[in-house]
């Protein structure tokens, strides 16, 4: 699988971005999606997962109310739209994706995850 991001930005705190990440080489649809962060000097973080069907979502708690992931299948994409933005948010952006089948916890944690994208840059200013 081979994934693209795109989205990344500068925006004001309280602002709004959707970051993309478009994905090939497997069939899309049996592959369940995560978004994962880093910002300078920390690890990298879960933010939110999706699963195969868009049956289920899982949100990290810094982000859970501000942030909504979603995919279009037909479209082999998926979005992480956020929204109330804060300086804490910025980070380098990474989508994930793995085909394997667990419950939705399962898909936070970055070493359960086959392939990367190549992550795209937000940046919140005060």
């Amino acid at each position: 699988v081979q994934l693209q991001a795109s989205g990344g930005g500068l925006v004001q705190a309280g602002g709004s971005l959707r970051l993309s990440c478009a994905a090939s080489g497997r069939t899309f649809e049996s592959i369940n999606m995560g978004w994962f962060r880093q910002a300078p000097g920390k690890e990298r973080e879960f933010v939110a997962a999706i699963r195969w069907d868009g049956g289920s979502t899982f949100y990290a708690d810094s982000v859970k109310g501000r942030f909504t992931i979603s995919r279009d299948n037909a479209k082999n994409t998926v979005y992480l739209q956020m929204n109330s933005l804060k300086p804490e948010d910025t980070a380098l952006y990474y989508c994930a994706a793995v085909q394997k089948y667990y419950s939705i916890s399962y898909y936070s944690t970055p070493n359960h995850y086959d392939y990367w994208g190549q992550g795209t840059l937000v940046t919140v200013s005060s």
